[in-house]
This record gives structure tokens, C-alpha cells and sequence, in this order.
């Protein structure tokens, strides 16, 4: 199989490639690590699973799962395909567990289609839409298609009529305005047959993509499952020339996978297609990191090569791993450790399963945040995804009486791990239960506490003036916070508590990545 000379020429860039453990650098942090010309994945760190990506002229949009967080559907944007920043975000309120995305623009007017998950296997699809990525975006509209998971948004360019595909190989009609379906539920592909051999957690043909290139619509899917072994996911590829079908897998399938528990990125699948001005076509997808499934899947970013015969090929394997050449000019960087001191709800901090903008309120630099519940998981805690190996965090605060504020690192409200204040007493917290509580020396309605995450070692911390460090007797070993463990499909998220009655003032909010 020959290769176009435009591929063999991304293959001369690939030559020069290194390993990823630069001096001085041990982990691959929220910010991409840039190297003259080259970045090192993953592109976005952390809990951002289920990538869907589009190109509006030079402008890069780009929203994952957001599961049970809400705000949801945070709409990234970048103008290199590396450097990321939130701009929008698309649902205001809980609906559920939202799943596996699709951005795309048509006819000027954008839409995100996705699903909602209420466990149990009782899904829904859903639409939201506005003039603008940045926003603000509709009430989300229930496209009263259920069964079927990952909806991918289609057009037929030759007869125009826009398409859904879902999960296990299925299609349906969209009205012209896309917000409701018509007609009936086809099934049209069948997947990729799985080598016998494989481990795998079953077939799981799902997270649907459809692209336009040349002469051939090219059909992406998920198989294989997206978590339990290393080798379960994969991405593999069909085409054909008409929407219609039929569709032809790919001899060398599949696209993307992980063949060895020994590579550094896991479970590699859920892939978009995406093309640079110049015509060059990348491709994104996630992936759990070996040793860190509690920080969820993460973004990855690698070229794609069209062979003679018209056939998508990711021939990096493990070096994906290694320095790669940039797709394009780098824009400008986002500091993000910088933002969340800011307390931007929606597109740096989200809470657990309940979105109440009139619960807070941030002034100069100061976050309001009102208590409920009786413990830090019926507080429905303040969280945001940190993207690194190992971390520290701080702040001040002031609460009320009647009110327990504090620090956690959250997988869901059965297991979490975290520290709290109500002036009188500290408390702490492992596998989401009170395991300790300490009175304080001093009577004071204000402290410091501090959380430090180490390799999955946690450990806590109190300070009376914010300078002065007294490290708590406890520690916890949280590596087993992850979906093979646990389920859910999250990870664990740092953030903020107040629970009781009253309210908790947060100020002072520092955030350290440990080298």
C-alpha cells in the first residue's frame, strides 16, 4: 500500500520525534508541553472524554461528555489545535448523565447533539443550537429517539437530506431544521469484525462520526469497549461514496488502539476527524494514561495519512506517546491555573449534578457560596478538572457557624476524600465517610486548608495566618477511584464544599502543579 506524497511528507516531520520525558518535566499537565515546534499529548488533560471537533475557516471548536457536571458541555476553542480555552458552555441544568457528543455547524446556525443517559439502559437524544459557538445556546430539544447512544449529525450533499447515526450502526432521518427526526430507524453497518483473540470488553459499536473527504464519505466508530483492559477500545474506519452505503471497512483497521498493556496511553478510541486549512487531517480521540485512570480520558491529537488506494491510516502507534510535530502556528497560550482563582462557573468550575447560579456570587476575587445539604456530597460540591499526576491546593476560608466548608477531591457521592471547617472543629473524610474531627486551637471563624495529591497519595493541611503549615495525621491512597473500580465513567475532580445552613466565603484559591 503506497502512501500520497503529501503523507510521505508529515512522515519526514514524525521522523524527529523523542521521548516525552523532557528534563525537568514529570508530568503531562492541563497544559500541553510545547517544545520548539512539537507538543507532547495529551492536547487537553484530564477528565475530557468522548471528543467531538469542528473548523469554522481558522477557528478550532471542540466539547466532550460532560457527564454528571453542570454546567455541561463546555465549548473549547483554539486556533492551532493545541492551546485550548473555554468560551461557551451549553446546558444550564441537569438532565442526566450526558454522553458522547457532536459539534458541527450547517447553514450558518451551530448545534451540539447528544445523550442522556438515566441509567438502566433509558437513554434519550437530545439538540441544542445557536448562532454562535461562543453562545448563548438554546433550551436543549428531546429528539424522541431513545436505545441508541452517540448521536453524529450527517448530510447527504447530494440530496441534502441531514442524517442522525447512533450506536450499533443505525441512522435516521432529521427534519430540515435538525431538531426532530422522521421516518424510521435503519440499520446500516455492522462494524468491524474484532480478531477472536483480542481482549475486549464485547463489540460496544458505538461513538458514530461521518466525514466528507474526496470522493468518499468515511464511516468512524468505537468498538471494543471504552474502559476495563488496555486493549478493549479502538477506533476503525468504512466508507463508501454515497451516504446510503454500502459501507467497506478498511483492510488495515483499526484506525486507532492501544495493543499493549506496557503503552503508556490505554483504552485508546472515540475518534473525529479533523483537517487544518492546508488540507493536512488530524485526528482527536481519548485515552485513559497507565497508572492515572482516576484522571479520566483524556485528549489526544495525531496526524492522519490518506493512502493511494483512499484508505485513513494513524501510523504513530506508541510513538504517539513522543514529541510531534505541531499542525499549526501556535496561538496564544491559556494559563490555566491563573483562571481558577477567577471561580469561572461553567468554564473552569461545574458542580455535581446541581447547577443553582443564584446559590453564589463572586466579587474581587472572593466566592459566596451558599450551604445546603448535610454532608459534602449532599452540597453538591464545586469542581474542576486539575489534569495533572500530582497537585496542591489552597484557600481561605471564612464560614459561618452553623456551616461546614472545606476541600475534597471528589469521585462521586459515595467516595471522595476531603477536609472542612465550621470554626470550631476540622473534619476529614475517606471513602466519603467523617473520620475524624479535631478541635482547633484557636477560635476563629477563618482558616486556611490545604489538600496536596501526590501519585495518588492525598494528604491535608491547616494554617491559622496561610503561611504557617500544620500538616493533618491522615492520608489516603486514591488510585482505585476510577471507572474500572467504580463506575460512572468519571474521575476524580479537586473542589469546594459548604454544607449545613449559612453560607461560606473562599478566597485566596491557589493552585500548584508538583514537578
Amino acid at each position: 500500500m503506497r502512501l500520497t506524497i503529501r503523507s510521505f511528507v508529515f512522515i519526514l516531520c514524525l521522523i524527529n520525534l523523542c521521548p516525552c520525558n523532557l528534563q525537568g518535566q514529570k508530568d503531562i499537565s492541563s497544559e500541553t508541553k510545547l517544545v520548539n515546534n512539537y507538543y507532547i499529548n495529551p492536547i487537553v488533560g484530564g477528565d475530557y472524554p468522548d471528543p467531538t471537533i469542528m473548523r469554522d475557516g481558522g477557528d478550532y471548536y471542540m466539547t466532550h461528555s460532560s457527564f454528571d457536571y453542570v454546567p455541561g458541555l463546555t465549548v473549547l476553542h483554539s486556533t492551532d489545535l493545541i492551546n485550548w480555552e473555554p468560551v461557551s458552555f451549553a446546558l444550564t441544568r441537569y438532565l442526566g448523565s450526558v454522553w458522547a457528543p457532536d459539534i458541527c455547524k450547517y447553514r450558518g446556525k451551530y448545534y451540539i447533539y447528544f445523550t442522556v443517559s438515566q441509567g438502566n439502559d433509558d437513554f434519550s437524544n437530545h439538540v441544542v443550537y445557536a448562532d454562535s459557538p461562543k453562545g448563548p445556546w438554546s433550551d436543549p430539544v428531546d429528539l424522541k429517539v431513545g436505545r441508541w447512544i452517540d448521536p453524529c449529525h450527517a448530510v447527504d450533499e447530494r440530496t441534502g437530506q441531514r442524517w442522525l447515526f447512533l450506536s450499533g450502526g443505525h441512522r435516521i432521518k432529521l427534519t430540515d431544521d435538525g431538531l426532530a427526526i422522521q421516518g424510521d430507524l435503519e440499520k446500516v453497518y455492522d462494524g468491524w469484525p474484532i480478531p477472536k483473540d483480542w481482549t475486549i470488553e464485547g463489540m460496544a459499536l458505538e461513538g458514530p462520526k461521518v466525514k466528507r473527504i474526496g470522493d468518499y464519505y468515511y464511516f468512524l466508530n468505537a468498538q471494543g469497549g471504552t474502559a476495563g483492559p488496555p486493549t478493549t477500545h479502538m477506533a476503525v474506519v468504512a466508507r463508501s461514496k454515497s451516504l446510503d452505503g454500502p459501507w467497506e471497512n478498511s483492510p488495515i483497521n483499526p484506525l486507532i488502539h492501544t495493543y499493549d498493556a506496557e503503552e503508556r496511553w490505554w483504552s485508546k478510541g472515540h475518534a473525529s476527524l479533523i483537517d487544518t486549512p492546508d488540507n493536512q487531517w488530524w485526528i482527536v480521540y481519548h485515552a485513559y494514561e497507565k497508572g492515572f485512570l482516576n484522571l479520566g480520558r483524556q485528549t489526544l491529537l495525531e496526524p492522519v495519512q490518506i493512502t493511494d488506494d483512499g484508505w485513513l491510516m494513524a501510523s504513530l502507534g506508541k510513538r504517539v506517546e513522543e514529541k510531534i510535530c505541531c499542525p499549526l502556528p501556535l496561538g496564544d497560550k491559556c494559563i490555566s491555573g491563573d483562571r481558577l482563582k477567577k471561580f469561572h462557573v461553567g468554564q473552569d468550575w461545574k458542580f455535581y449534578k446541581q447547577y443553582d447560579p443564584k446559590r453564589f456570587s463572586v466579587t474581587d476575587g472572593v466566592l459566596t457560596l451558599k450551604a445546603q445539604g448535610s454532608n459534602p456530597a449532599e452540597s453538591f460540591p464545586m469542581l474542576f478538572v486539575a489534569g495533572v499526576h500530582g497537585y496542591e491546593m489552597s484557600v481561605r476560608i471564612e464560614c459561618d457557624r452553623s456551616a461546614v466548608a472545606g476541600l475534597i477531591l471528589y469521585y462521586n457521592n459515595n467516595f471522595y476524600v476531603g477536609t472542612g471547617c465550621d470554626g470550631r472543629s476540622r473534619y476529614r473524610w475517606r471513602r466519603g465517610v467523617v473520620k475524624g474531627k479535631t478541635a482547633n486551637t484557636r477560635k476563629t471563624d477563618v482558616i486556611w486548608l490545604k489538600l496536596r495529591n501526590e501519585n495518588h497519595i492525598v494528604t491535608g493541611y491547616y494554617s491559622y495566618n496561610g503561611k504557617e503549615w500544620i500538616k493533618e495525621s491522615w492520608g489516603m491512597e486514591i488510585s482505585g477511584y476510577n471507572h474500572n473500580t467504580l463506575s460512572d465513567f468519571l474521575s476524580v475532580l479537586p473542589g469546594l464544599f459548604v454544607y449545613g445552613s449559612g453560607e461560606a466565603q473562599f478566597s485566596d484559591f491557589r493552585f500548584e502543579c508538583l514537578d
